[in-house]
């Protein structure tokens, strides 16, 4: 029998699934449910076909509760990343819309086409690791907030306040010197006295958290809880947010993965240098090596003459008075329009309009200046 990939897209009480054989051929879809039943009617379809391999998109995210329960029956389970399933819905010859019977014919697609998919295994004790250290941060976050409330209860009941890094002891000895008689004070020191107790019992399970993290991470044999600042959450977080290290390809896409590429490594065998500010090395070709023209020089424009005295014009630029005769306008005989008595320089007159062109002395200040403005002689 041929070899078929039973594509599934997973979500929290469902999964769509979709069988397909090697040439692309549709053999069944179905949607089943995720509790007891429904997982034992999609499994009992799956094995309807001798060989067969689960892709599941998503098994470090949405598809890890069904990947895992697949693989603990025995099944052979492929990691189709949500990005490769994404590509191949791109270039689908359907309409292209996102729904789950699409996404699933996707990700057998994904799955039959591509090379070095992951295939997924039981969880080991990273995975515990990854579990502890999140309770840790939770618990960090809890006692956190719990200080932060205890603050400001004690600032209004003793004067000044706390110090900064208050643990239970020292909070519960500085609120035993205070005794209220009003009901308000009674009320903040009730609560208060609540939260030391809270702290305390936080700080109990925090230690316990500790321990137990450095005792997984001794069994895994890993060192990075002897460097300094690292301490056993760090190492735990390290350790179970990597998980299996063979799941990279490369060294390049683990450091795309974690953030410390300067690129974006996992898009293909690509070497790409860094530009730097200092320009390029002495080893690496200059722009003219591959056959760039220089640009062309800016044009500047033409220079500016000296400046000069004008006639009429003192040394330090201001004028003795004015060059040019004032235009005295006044109405015209019949009062239909506005004219002028006297012509001064640059008017012209016209049959219909009067065009103020320029200024027409060379010893004016505004000589050769002009306007658009346009008067129309006739109402």
């Amino acid at each position: 029998m041929a070899r078929v990939i039973i594509g599934m897209d997973p979500h929290k009480r469902s999964a769509t699934v979709e069988i397909i054989n090697d040439r692309e051929k549709v053999l069944a879809q179905g949607r089943f449910g995720t509790d007891r039943d429904g997982y034992t009617a999609m499994l009992k379809a799956g094995r309807q076909h001798k060989d067969r391999v689960w892709a599941v998109e998503g098994c470090n995210g949405i598809g890890r509760h069904i990947a895992q329960r697949l693989v603990a029956d025995g099944e052979t389970v492929l990691d189709v990343p949500a990005k490769l399933s994404a590509r191949a819905r791109l270039f689908d010859t359907a309409q292209g819309r996102k729904t789950d019977p699409a996404d699933a014919h996707c990700v057998a697609v994904a799955a039959l086409r591509a090379n070095g998919l992951r295939q997924v295994v039981v969880d080991d004790v990273t995975v515990a690791l990854k579990l502890l250290v999140d309770r840790r941060d939770v618990l960090g976050q809890t006692r956190t907030d719990a200080v932060s409330r205890l603050h400001h209860l004690l600032l209004e009941l003793v004067p000044g306040g706390a110090k900064q890094f208050l643990s239970a002891p020292q909070a519960r000895a500085l609120l035993s010197t205070v005794r209220p008689r009003d009901i308000v004070g009674r009320t903040r020191r009730q609560l208060a006295s609540e939260l030391i107790t809270e702290v305390a019992v936080i700080d109990k399970k925090i230690k316990a958290a500790n321990a137990q993290l450095t005792e997984l991470i001794a069994s895994t044999g890993s060192t990075l809880q002897q460097l300094n600042g690292v301490g056993p959450s760090g190492a735990a977080r390290l350790v179970g947010d990597i998980g299996d290290i063979s799941r990279f390809a490369t060294r390049d896409h683990f450091a795309s993965w974690n953030g410390t590429a300067p690129i974006d490594a996992s898009s293909g065998d690509q070497r790409r240098h860094r530009l730097s500010r200092a320009g390029e090395p002495a080893h690496q070709p200059g722009p003219a090596h591959h056959g760039h023209r220089p640009a062309p020089p800016r044009h500047r424009g033409p220079r500016l003459l000296p400046a000069q005295t004008r006639r009429g014009q003192k040394p330090d630029g201001s004028h003795a008075g004015p060059e040019t005769p004032t235009v005295q306008r006044g109405l015209s005989a019949n009062g239909q329009g506005r004219g002028t008595r006297q012509d001064g320089p640059g008017r012209a007159n016209g049959s219909d309009s009067a065009i103020q062109r320029g200024r027409l002395d060379p010893d004016s200040q505004h000589f050769g200046e002009a306007t658009s403005r346009t008067r129309q002689n006739s109402l």
